[in-house]
C-alpha cells in the first residue's frame, strides 16, 4: 500500500467514488470504442459507436469546412492527420505490450475493491501507454500546426451517437480532455495519460517533419 503503483490505483478508485456529472460526460464524449459489449440478462450485443481515429479525422474535417479549406488543402489535412494517427497507434501499442501492465479494473478489484466497476467498458488490450493520449496529443501536435494555436471550434462529431456538441479553444484543449476522459472513464492510469501525451506531441512533430 505505500508503492507508487498502488498510489495509481488509489487516485483512479477515489475518484471513480466522486465523479462528477461533467466528468462523465467528457468519458462518454469521448468513449470511442467502436464496439463496445453490453450485457441484458441472456442477452449479449454490440453497441457500436465511432473510432477514436474517426473521431479526429472528424474534427479535421470540422476545421476545414470551418476555414473554407480548398479541395487540395482539405486533401493535405486528411492525410497528414491519418499518417500521424497511424504512426501514434504503431508506437503506442509497440509500447502497451513491452510493459504490459494491467488495467485499473483487475488492480483496484484484487487489491481495494472487489465489487468495483469503472465507468467505461476495459479494453482487452494492455494499460500503459493511453491509446487516447498518444493519438490525440499527435492529431492536436498536427492541426495547430495548420490552422494555429488558439483556433476555436465545435466538435459534433459525437451528436450522431446520442451526445451534445462541446466547444473548445484549441486543438491542444480537445486533446488534454480526450486523454482525461480515461482517467475519468476509470480505465487508465494517470502516468499512461500525460506520459501518452509526451510521446504523442513527439509522433505529431516528427511526422511533420517528415512531410516538409
Amino acid at each position: 500500500t505505500n508503492s507508487a503503483f498502488y498510489a495509481l490505483n488509489a487516485a483512479v478508485y477515489k475518484e471513480s467514488k466522486d465523479l462528477m456529472d461533467e466528468h462523465k460526460l467528457i468519458a462518454s464524449f469521448w468513449d470511442c470504442n467502436p464496439f463496445a459489449m453490453q450485457d441484458g440478462g441472456h442477452l449479449q450485443y454490440g453497441f457500436k459507436k465511432i473510432s477514436p481515429g474517426a473521431h479526429w479525422l472528424g474534427i479535421a474535417g470540422i476545421a476545414c469546412l470551418k476555414t473554407n479549406k480548398s479541395f487540395e488543402e482539405t486533401m493535405q489535412v486528411y492525410t497528414s492527420v491519418s499518417i500521424g494517427l497511424m504512426d501514434a497507434f504503431i508506437c503506442c501499442w509497440d509500447e502497451k505490450y513491452r510493459s504490459n501492465r494491467i488495467r485499473p479494473e483487475t488492480a483496484i478489484r484484487k487489491y481495494i475493491d472487489p465489487q468495483w466497476e469503472p465507468l467505461l467498458q476495459t479494453p482487452p488490450f494492455p494499460e500503459y501507454l493511453s491509446g487516447h493520449s498518444v493519438i490525440s496529443a499527435a492529431s492536436a501536435t498536427i492541426l495547430t500546426h495548420y490552422f494555429g494555436e488558439n483556433y476555436s471550434y465545435t466538435d459534433s462529431v459525437e451528436v450522431t451517437y446520442g451526445l451534445p456538441s462541446r466547444n473548445f479553444t484549441s486543438f491542444q484543449q480537445a486533446a488534454a480532455e480526450a486523454g482525461l476522459s480515461r482517467f475519468y472513464g476509470g480505465i487508465h492510469f494517470m502516468d499512461a495519460i500525460t506520459n501518452g501525451a509526451q510521446q504523442g506531441t513527439k509522433v505529431g512533430e516528427w511526422v511533420l517533419q517528415k512531410i516538409k
